[in-house]
């Protein structure tokens, strides 16, 4: 983390004159935390669903 003593930069992050450029720095970045929250709940979907069936389904053995 890093701090600054110069004032004027301050004073500018808080115009709102300059919220379309932080605006469009943000965009800029891209979606990655969209990116990784789908990532995540994609494995946990998927964990779900191999835990069930190897711990639920497969135990049952065929249903006649």
């Amino acid at each position: 983390m890093a701090t600054h003593d110069d004032d004027s930069t301050a004073a500018s992050a808080l115009d709102p004159a300059h919220d379309g450029d932080r605006i469009e720095e943000i965009v800029r970045r891209g979606p990655a935390g969209t990116f990784a929250v789908v990532g995540v709940a994609t494995v946990l979907v998927v964990a779900m669903f191999f835990i069930f069936y190897f711990f639920a389904f497969l135990p049952r053995g065929a249903v006649q």
